[in-house]
């Protein structure tokens, strides 16, 4: 019996201490999404193309292995169309993601204050010379 208690400590030992998952911000749901790459993009057609000559199979792990094979088996000159289109998505993304900062960024930068910068600073070098004077 001597086994039976050491197996338990033992135990207890072995099992992983699971750590409080991280905090993270919110995310935006304003916030544009990823384009899809290459690879996505040619799945898109071929999930349909898949769907009409495999009406029976609703697998989704089967319509993925066969796009992923029929995705190694093409040429690079078969694979541009969909890589030209994947690059065009993301110009556009890129452009919706300048946009969106901008406005993530302007709004925050007129709340501070109304007065203009210059103006601010005056303030702070006229309590920078105040304090000079009472250290003399």
């Amino acid at each position: 019996m001597k086994g039976g208690k050491s197996t338990k400590k033992a135990d207890t030992k072995l099992t992983v201490k699971k750590s409080a998952p991280k905090a993270k911000g919110a995310k935006d749901p304003n916030k544009p999404k990823r384009p899809a790459s290459a690879f996505f993009v040619f799945m898109e057609e071929f999930r349909k193309q898949f769907k009409e000559e495999n009406p029976g199979n609703k697998s989704v792990a089967a319509v993925g292995k066969a796009g992923g094979a029929a995705w190694k088996a093409m040429s690079e000159s078969d694979k541009a169309p969909y890589v030209a289109k994947a690059e065009k998505r993301k110009k556009e993304y890129e452009k919706t993601m300048a946009a969106y900062n901008k406005k993530a960024d302007g709004p925050n930068e007129e709340e501070d204050s109304d007065k203009s910068k210059s103006e601010v600073n005056d303030e702070d070098d006229e309590e920078g010379s105040d304090e000079d004077e009472d250290d003399d």
